[in-house]
């Protein structure tokens, strides 16, 4: 049976969070003990050690149901790799990946033995007791690239298996109205799109895509050693690009009639009905671009931006999805095997073939035909523009309404530094009460 994994509330978050504070910081006393740290080896060795159990077997996976059909391959591969040590009943359920922490933590006992998440969601489940660190270390570390395996893992140890590194985003473009020269920066990309009465579409209001504008201008962002809250300077008067200067860019980026500020689906809606010529998204709107645009999908890194007289290139947010293994699953050596299918070299490569979504593991992402898709070609171009995402919680409602205001052409005449004082005041801003 599939089902819909409904969303908790968002209490569950700030519970996380002040788990992450204790498992995550250490005491006031300046010791950086986490909880989960003590347990690592001990933990990993009883996995190691636990023979497989054999009779009924009863699994739950967590996933995307977009990804069904092929992980119903993956699945029916693994028992006949299995056949005769167990009486394998696995469960397909559907769940957002981007809602794996709110939906596990809110009951972990009854959560799915093996969970898809990206990896911005790794500390919070760790520190909510949630996460079976990887069994066979070594051989998953080997086995995918060295950032996918560093977003995966805590201090050292890999708490979770990667099967992709493509979560990431770039520039799609319709190869009907841009040349390669247009879309190297945005004024070239709207200029396109207002001659030709279309428009160019883009999250604007998601902290996860306004980050472009920002990292790679010199202004600091990040997330302090608490695991929790977030330092930011992004409303700072000095140094060759100030906070007053990206507002004022923004403002001539959504000014502009071919700039459309919308939801991620939305972009996807836009281009079937043929308003929208161009997008920044990711590799997961791949298949529904290469369907409406045929041989005219292009896609590349993403552009620069006139800011301050000068051309700043876009960065991103770079990102990585995995399976968590539920530490409280019943059948925990299975478990372990399982998420160790489903990410292997011949999965990642199905997966890729099926979905185009780029693999983590070192083998399967070397093939020639993953360099061929546009969409992966583009999200490793832009990785050398981009930084994982590690953020505490109050960055994304200050971000959203930061670029709701600017979206809007700025209407109550806000002065530009009150504005960006507001912006980096809740970035910065304790989710502790």
């Amino acid at each position: 049976m599939k089902k819909r994994i409904v969303k908790q509330r968002l209490e569950i978050i700030v519970a996380v969070m002040s788990l992450a504070v204790m498992a995550l910081a250490g005491c006031s006393s300046g010791k950086a003990e986490n909880p989960a740290d003590s347990d690592v080896q001990s933990s990993d060795n009883e996995i190691q050690q636990e023979e497989l159990e054999s009779g009924k077997v009863e699994l739950k996976i967590w996933a995307e149901e977009s990804n069904f059909e092929t992980l119903d391959k993956m699945i029916e591969s693994f028992k006949q790799e299995y056949a005769g040590q167990a009486d394998f009943e696995i469960i397909l359920e559907a769940s957002a990946d981007g809602e794996a922490r709110n939906n596990v933590l809110g009951d972990i006992h009854n959560s799915a033995d093996i969970f898809s998440m990206p990896d911005d969601q790794l500390y919070s489940l760790i520190a909510g007791g949630a996460l079976s660190p990887v069994a066979n270390q070594e051989q998953v570390k080997n086995a995918n690239l060295e950032e996918a395996v560093d977003a995966a893992s805590y201090k050292g140890t890999l708490y979770a298996y990667p099967y992709s590194a493509d979560n990431g985003y770039f520039l799609y473009y319709d190869k009907n109205y841009f040349t390669e020269e247009d879309v190297k920066t945005m004024d070239g990309v709207l200029a396109v799109a207002e001659a030709a009465k279309k428009k160019v579409s883009m999250e604007f209001n998601s902290g996860w895509y306004l980050y472009s504008f920002f990292g790679n201008t010199g202004l600091e962002f990040g997330i302090n050693e608490d695991g929790v809250t977030n330092y930011c300077n992004w409303n700072s008067t000095e140094g060759a690009i100030t906070g007053v200067d990206v507002a004022e860019a923004l403002l001539d980026i959504t000014a502009s009639p071919a700039f459309i500020a919308q939801a991620d689906g939305d972009f996807v809606t836009g281009m079937q009905e043929g308003k929208v010529i161009a997008g920044i998204s990711g590799v997961w709107n791949a298949m529904s671009v290469k369907e409406t645009w045929g041989e005219d999908y292009g896609a590349c890194k993403l552009p620069t931006y006139t800011c301050k007289g000068q051309q700043i290139q876009m960065a991103s947010f770079t990102g990585y999805k995995m399976f968590g293994v539920n530490a409280n699953s019943e059948h925990l050596a299975w478990a372990h095997k399982l998420a160790d299918w489903l990410t292997n070299e011949e999965n990642q490569t199905l997966r890729f073939v099926e979905r185009n979504q780029g693999p983590s593991n070192k083998n399967a992402a070397a093939s020639d035909e993953v360099g061929k898709v546009p969409a992966i070609a583009a999200v490793i171009e832009q990785s050398q523009y981009g930084n994982l995402q590690r953020v505490g919680n109050s960055y994304w409602t200050a971000c959203t309404k930061f670029a709701d205001i600017i979206a809007a052409g700025n209407p109550d005449n806000v002065p530009l530094q009150d504005l960006m004082d507001t912006l980096t005041d809740g970035i910065a801003a304790s989710t502790i009460q």
